[in-house]
């Protein structure tokens, strides 16, 4: 499994961006208020992968206290992560295609009530898209010992 590349998530982001701004623009008239409880889910789910890769980090660099940790299960974790930061670009780019067609509209209630939780939700899915990035970061073999340094 190859690490996560920023230009597939830049793709993704810009394309969720675009069908996100496409639909709210078709749609908004008869769309219900964005619901705000995207916002606490994506960062609970960014504060469970942020400490779960400073685990998985510790396990595997054998550090005292530490229980050591098998391969499969970091196996799992860095395809959580890679999941993880694919639906974090995804919900960040639609909040962004809503949040730049609401721009124009901040002086109703309702729209500027949608801009605010879009915000909070393309902030919320960028702390998942950190926390999936650094939990990648962590599940990496760390590397072998130099033999030249030694002699």
């Amino acid at each position: 499994m190859t690490p996560i590349r920023p230009w597939p998530l830049v793709v993704l982001t810009i394309c969720s961006a675009v069908l996100g701004w496409l639909v709210i623009r078709l749609t908004y008239s008869s769309f219900p208020p964005l619901p705000w409880t995207a916002v606490p889910a994506l960062l609970l789910l960014a504060v469970a992968e942020a400490w779960s890769g400073r685990n998985v980090r510790a396990r595997i660099q054998r550090r005292p206290g530490a229980k050591p940790v098998e391969v499969i299960a970091v196996a799992r974790m860095a395809v959580l992560a890679k999941a993880s930061a694919l639906v974090a670009v995804i919900f960040g780019g639609l909040s962004a295609g809503f949040l730049s067609y609401l721009g124009g509209l901040l002086d109703k209630p309702a729209p500027r009530t949608d801009a605010i939780t879009a915000g909070a939700t393309l902030a919320a899915a960028l702390a998942l898209t950190a926390a999936a990035l650094y939990l990648e970061r962590c599940c990496r073999a760390p590397d072998p010992p130099d033999d030249d340094a030694a002699e």
